[in-house]
């Protein structure tokens, strides 16, 4: 590999920035954009990302026409993650221009599913069928890419009441988690911080004579909720129950946040759709790339209670 140059689009994401931790390790020249300006009050990754070796930083918007088409200049490769900053598939086919026109030779995208093209009864989830748009249009222009659909993080977890994934403290010290999924239904987990990185890193090692046009379910567990629970009590040693209801909504969200969980409501709890859908598996291609992964118990264990620590709650005291 004689170019060694990677853009990273939203290294301060989950994704983003364990793909930047491992890639300067490796040697890589690390082109990091981020939307704002790096400063204390981002916390750890913040931190993180100033001190790594390799590391170039681009800051700004990703609307700025002039700053996309300088980002992609000298690199090969490039791993982009999206989240709605604006109109997400004009950022989107922005960004897939600029990558082809700079010559990039692969390009791996974090995408989704639209459900709705299945022609099933399933509506779109507006969050994910956006990016859907964008990896259709990557296809179109012929940029040499793999699409990476992801799982749902371990670390979405919180005691926090935040909608869908609080895990709320209960009376005995242990916790209960309530969403809509049928108990018994398996869905793919992915610790996006530990095992982004080593996974995307793979790969490019392999490149596209294997990868090309080709997407991965980057998810290392399918575990039902009641298979979550019984991994955090394990992990935790506290009991933990999981309840299967309406996602119950006690903290401001955005609207476009309150769309896509309204969605999931219908999607999961009523239709009971495969995440990625019917045409995408998991976890055997994933461990493929990464066999070193963060199962849910190891995270219930070893990360869960360090990132409630670090959102001031003392449970674990």
């Amino acid at each position: 590999m004689t170019n060694r140059t990677l853009v990273i689009v939203n290294t301060t994401g989950r994704q983003g920035a364990s793909l930047a931790r491992v890639a300067t390790a490796v040697g890589y020249n690390v082109r990091a954009h981020i939307t704002t300006k790096l400063s204390d009050k981002d916390g750890a990754v913040a931190k993180e990302l100033r001190e790594l070796k390799n590391i170039e930083i681009v800051q700004g918007s990703l609307e700025d026409q002039k700053l996309v088409s300088r980002l992609f200049v000298g690199a090969r490769r490039a791993f982009i993650n999206t989240i709605s900053w604006g109109d997400e598939v004009a950022i989107g086919k922005a960004l897939a221009d600029a990558a082809k026109k700079a010559g990039v030779q692969h390009y791996v995208y974090s995408s989704m599913p639209d459900h709705a093209v299945f022609d099933r009864g399933w509506p779109s989830l507006p969050l994910w069928s956006c990016k859907f748009t964008v990896e259709n249009y990557i296809r179109q222009i012929d940029l040499p890419a793999t699409f990476v659909y992801t799982g749902i993080y371990n670390n979405n977890f919180t005691s926090l009441p935040y909608p869908l994934f609080c895990m709320k403290l209960q009376p005995n010290g242990g916790f209960q988690w309530t969403a809509p999924f049928h108990a018994d239904q398996p869905i793919p987990w992915l610790d996006a911080e530990h095992d982004v990185g080593p996974a995307v890193l793979q790969i490019f090692k392999d490149g596209l004579q294997k990868w090309s046009g080709h997407r991965i379910g980057l998810a290392y567990q399918l575990l039902t909720p009641k298979e979550v629970c019984a991994a955090f009590n394990r992990g935790l040693r506290r009991p933990c129950s999981y309840k299967r209801g309406p996602i119950t909504i006690e903290v401001p969200i955005p609207s476009g946040y309150r769309a896509q969980l309204e969605g999931i409501e219908e999607v999961f709890g009523i239709h009971e759709a495969p995440y990625f859908g019917p045409e995408i598996q998991a976890p055997d291609e994933a461990l493929g790339l990464w066999e070193g992964y963060r199962g849910m118990e190891e995270y219930a264990r070893e990360v869960f209670p360090v990132e409630e620590a670090a959102n001031g709650l003392t449970w674990m005291h």
